[in-house]
């Protein structure tokens, strides 16, 4: 296999394929159910699948009442194992299956895995219940009444048993699963919980579970709940089509999640069988481990319990050149809800969280009025908008708000034009300063060729201008007894995309400094859609998000087109937000993040697009990815942090993250790259 074809391979991205399986069953009829379960066990193998669940007692069925007393039954059970274990000889996975098995004169309710046609190990189930329509004690002992840690089980000697077994998989790292079966969920602790802290990434659980109204709704309750306080992913599976309905239904509910996010459901009351699939990030699951050390303190706590656990070894042999390809969606915007209900409730709560932190921090000033800068761009407009909100939040007029735009040598009629619309709309008052004249000035006490009527368009005359409004805002403040609010947001301070000091880095408060670009757009396209500022106003606020981005600082051959790019020299925003995520969350390595970025860009029909217009739909090659990452890894890692060292104030937004070196982001300023960008040549080019 070539080195671009392993990285594309999900397996050495971090990823497994999982699956859970609802056979149709037959009661009492080991033959049939366990022709199903090899039937789908090589549907699983080939989509790719190294881990498949299924349901609790599913080799005969879970409604078998007293016929599990019949030793007819549990020797047919015991041969339908036998002939799994011969199907499983051919697939590259850890498969789990439900049966009784009797031990030393008590049956007990297990479940067996088993890869490669070898046992691993065998699982008993430890807590059964005894109330309503469930009378499990009635055929089946506790795992916990069982002393055995070992059993020998069709020809197989000393399988381990108990339920304090790890699963590892010796070629697929991070791979460590522990079973549960059923109502073990629904137990205060599940024995799942402490087979996490004994360091499984993956629970499963095998169940039957009959379906009552709104019963799936508490089953995925459970599941989220358990993968969350775990950290792990949570394998879910209960009895389908099949199972007696003599006193009760089975709706075949399986599901997957992964910390608390659901990945893949099956289609309840199906009369078929069915498989659901779900790609797990063992990385991201790590990743959490590491940041939220309680986990740790939570295993040295219950460590009497943890050191009860035994780790199975077990190996995949996956074929060498197998080649599974991630199926699992990534959002090309991850800061942004694709969904659009959510989107709203995101964006209001967005607002209550700026709107909070401005309020408290004009009360603690005992300010009545606020400076800000209002250049007809994105960044601004928002600001602004949190600005209007505030005020009217402190019951203070809007005119308190001291709005002021300051046309540069490059500012464009269009966005000046912008600039006074918008402070017309919010109620401030507002005001024009011409900063070139200032700007002049100091270029001739600079000697700056400018001065004496060159063209030199060089970094001092950008500053000149940025640092010239800022030393504007913070003397109007001074006069006024207002702060200045400052509107820089997370993607430029992640770049290094701001003029250092007295600059657009510098305020008395941001309210922007934890939403990055592509967030921003959507909240200033939400205000205008809801129109609560009047049809002016949401025209304005439009025209806003459609303008390019650019900070306007050298002059273009055009009136009303920048000379400047920012996404020309940061590189696009969308497309860098991203990269910002899946760096600044998770922590991952450069491949692994151009790995998901060509998965969600690359192709129009993969990832999932909130309302962007069709024409602006953008891919990306990953030729294009590791030339962009490269840029962020450098300015990220290397350039910029100096700059974040020493931001103003400002509240903590999102759950990806800020750059306060108070908060999420502590970091060295004069670190170096040099170990990030290295691992850019595991990425292949597709020129080659």
């Amino acid at each position: 296999m070539s080195d671009a074809s392993k990285f594309f391979d999900l397996y050495r991205q971090g990823f497994v394929r999982t699956a859970v399986a609802v056979p149709e069953v037959r009661v009492a009829d080991p033959e049939f159910n366990a022709a199903e379960t090899a039937r789908l066990m090589g549907a699983a193998s080939e989509k790719g699948a190294c881990v498949v669940a299924f349901p609790e007692l599913g080799l005969t069925g879970y409604s078998c009442d007293d016929l599990f007393h019949q030793q007819a039954l549990l020797g047919k059970a015991v041969e339908a194992l036998r002939a799994l274990l011969a199907v499983s000889q051919d697939h590259a996975m850890l498969a789990v299956v439900g049966m009784p098995i009797e031990i030393e004169g008590s049956l007990l309710n297990c479940a067996v895995a088993l890869c490669r046609g070898r046992i691993l190990g065998v699982v008993p189930k430890t807590y059964l219940p005894n109330y309503r329509e469930f009378y499990e004690l009635r055929h089946f002992a506790s795992g916990d009444a069982c002393r055995r840690s070992s059993i020998d089980l069709c020809e197989q000697r000393d399988v381990p048993f108990g339920s304090t077994l790890i699963f590892a998989a010796a070629d697929v790292a991070r791979l460590k699963l522990h079973v549960e079966i059923c109502e073990d969920l629904w137990a205060p602790i599940a024995p799942s919980t402490f087979g996490a802290l004994a360091g499984a990434f993956v629970l499963l659980n095998l169940s039957a579970s009959n379906v009552v109204v709104g019963k799936d709704d508490y089953r995925r309750l459970l599941g989220a709940s358990q993968s969350a306080r775990c950290l792990a992913a949570y394998l879910y599976c209960a009895s389908g089509f099949g199972e007696s309905t003599t006193d009760l239904a089975w709706d075949g509910h399986g599901f997957i999640y992964e910390n608390g996010s659901l990945l893949a459901e099956t289609e309840r009351f199906r009369y078929r069988s069915q498989l659901a699939f779900a790609d797990l990030d063992l990385d991201r699951l790590v990743q959490d481990r590491i940041r939220q050390n309680t986990f740790a303190q939570a295993a040295q706590r219950h460590r009497d319990a943890i050191d009860s656990f035994r780790t199975i070894d077990f190996t995949l042999d996956r074929p060498a050149r197998s080649v599974v390809k991630l199926e699992r969606c990534y959002d090309r915007f991850p800061y942004v809800p694709a969904d659009l209900r959510s989107r709203d409730l995101r964006c209001e709560e967005i607002y209550e969280i700026q709107v909070q932190g401005l309020v408290k921090r004009l009360r603690s000033m005992q300010a009545r009025k606020l400076v800000i800068g209002v250049s007809g761009g994105l960044d601004s407009t928002h600001a602004l908008l949190v600005c209007a909100r505030a005020m009217d939040v402190l019951e203070l007029p809007r005119s308190d708000i001291l709005a002021y735009t300051m046309p540069g040598f490059a500012t464009s009629r269009r966005t000046l034009d912008q600039a006074h619309r918008l402070m017309r709309a919010v109620g401030a008052t507002a005001r024009e300063i011409d900063i070139r004249p200032s700007c002049l000035q100091m270029l001739k006490d600079l000697d700056h060729p400018y001065s004496r009527g060159e063209r030199v368009f060089d970094v001092t005359f950008e500053n000149v201008q940025a640092g010239e409004r800022t030393s504007h805002l913070f003397r109007l403040a001074n006069q006024h007894n207002a702060p200045v609010v400052g509107t820089s947001d997370l993607s430029e301070l992640a770049l290094g995309w701001s003029t250092y000091g007295v600059g657009d880095h510098m305020a008395h408060y941001h309210v922007n400094a934890s939403i990055p670009k592509t967030l921003i757009q959507y909240l200033v396209r939400w205000v205008a859609a809801r129109g609560e500022l009047g049809a002016d106003a949401s025209a304005v606020l439009n025209d806003i998000v459609d303008t390019e981005i650019s900070p306007e600082l050298v002059p273009g051959d055009a009136a009303n087109q920048p000379a400047q790019r920012s996404e020309s020299v940061v590189g696009p925003y969308e497309l860098q937000d991203f990269i910002l995520y899946y760096v600044l969350r998770f922590g991952y390595a450069p491949p692994k993040v151009a790995y998901l970025a060509y998965s969600a860009w690359s192709d129009r029909d993969r990832g999932r697009w909130p309302d962007v217009p069709e024409g602006k739909r953008n891919q990306y090659s990953l030729d294009q990815i590791r030339h962009w990452l490269d840029v962020f890894l450098l300015r990220f890692f290397q350039l910029s942090q100096y700059k974040r060292s020493c931001i103003a104030n400002a509240p903590k937004v999102g759950s990806g993250g800020s750059l306060s070196p108070r908060g999420d982001w502590r970091a060295p300023s004069d670190g170096e790259a040099a170990a990030w960008r290295s691992t850019l040549a595991q990425i292949p080019s597709e020129t080659n």
